[in-house]
């Protein structure tokens, strides 16, 4: 697919906090993180969830960036996950999977349809700065790495 450097797909989902979020909203005071989840029962999301929970504060109050995890459930699904997790972030549901066919895609698994695990750095004018898409399960990117891609100009903070 590969949306990096191109203009992040805009979106509107029921929240956690009981609201529905637009990540073009968001846009508008700063960056925004788009994180797509497989589902409430995945633990390798929930870990992912768990670091960019710790990182979330750091990030809106020194930088103003929203971080919007897109859970492929409904929403009562969702909530439960966040509560289950203890998380300060607060989760959109996507049980459709739209929005995550607009970003890494779906795939159809034991769970039903899950978005395929993805984490986009989108800038304040709306343009995708980094992608992952998980090649397996396992493979994620944590919060505290793009806290410091971000810091640094949405540059590798260790790269050469």
């Amino acid at each position: 697919m590969g949306l990096e450097g191109e203009q992040a797909p805009d979106f509107t989902l029921p929240s956690t906090a009981g609201n529905e979020v637009s990540l073009s909203d968001r846009l508008e005071d700063g960056p925004a993180i788009v994180i797509i989840n497989r589902g409430h029962w995945c633990s390798f999301c929930a870990e992912q969830l768990q670091t960019f929970s710790e990182v979330s504060y750091d990030l809106w109050f020194n930088e103003n960036v929203d971080v919007l995890p897109v859970v492929t459930d409904p929403l009562a699904r969702v909530t439960e996950m966040r509560d289950r997790y203890d998380l300060e972030i607060q989760l959109q549901a996507d049980p459709d999977g739209e929005v995550a066919e607009q970003y890494s895609g779906t795939e159809e698994t034991s769970h039903g349809l899950t978005g395929i695990s993805g984490v986009y750095v989108i800038d304040e004018e709306g343009t995708v700065r980094f992608e992952q898409v998980a090649d397996h399960p396992a493979d994620r990117t944590y919060g505290n790495w793009v806290r410091y891609f971000i810091r640094n100009d949405y540059e590798d903070p260790f790269g050469e």
